[in-house]
């Protein structure tokens, strides 16, 4: 197996293997593709407790450690996964805010573990790339959402 030349590297408390199974269970094109314990004691675990977890969650290559409560999840970092529709958006908001995560505005939320996501329908994206008083309506719209409304977003953009 190669290893990536960049890869993403998330800080977990303890919980790298359980995050990139929920990851690779819940969107496409994601698996964990290992799983490696620490040869000796470190200053947040012992010999032989999970220490990293590569995987791949919606194409990206990431690698999962468990450093302990040092450096928590914050929104300076998010995955962006684009959806298609309301159907697609709703199954991996759903996901991640019913596995014990948390609803944001404007399409973001978080997981359990404190990762953001933006969960962006595919017609805001291509709203905001309109630019002018299309851009303007939609982004209204959207500033109004938690989980973005496909439905709400594609009446906005018609004016």
């Amino acid at each position: 197996m190669s290893i990536a030349k960049n890869t993403i590297c998330l800080w977990f408390d303890r919980e790298a293997e359980a995050a990139a199974r929920f990851y690779a269970e819940t969107f496409p094109d994601s698996r964990v593709t290992g799983v490696h314990v620490a040869p000796d004691d470190y200053p947040s675990g012992k010999k032989g407790d999970v220490l990293t977890v590569d995987f791949i969650v919606a194409g990206i290559p990431c690698m999962g450690l468990n450093g302990g409560p040092v450096f928590p999840q914050s929104e300076a970092f998010s995955f962006q996964i684009m959806t298609e529709d309301q159907e697609e958006t709703d199954r991996y908001w759903n996901a991640i805010v019913g596995n014990g995560g948390k609803e944001s505005d404007c399409g973001w939320c978080k997981d359990r573990w404190g990762l953001s996501w933006q969960i962006t329908p595919r017609t805001l994206t291509e709203a905001m790339a309109a630019g002018g008083e299309e851009a303007r309506r939609a982004f209204a719209a959207m500033m109004t959402m938690q989980k973005i409304d496909v439905a709400k977003i594609d009446a906005a953009r018609r004016g």
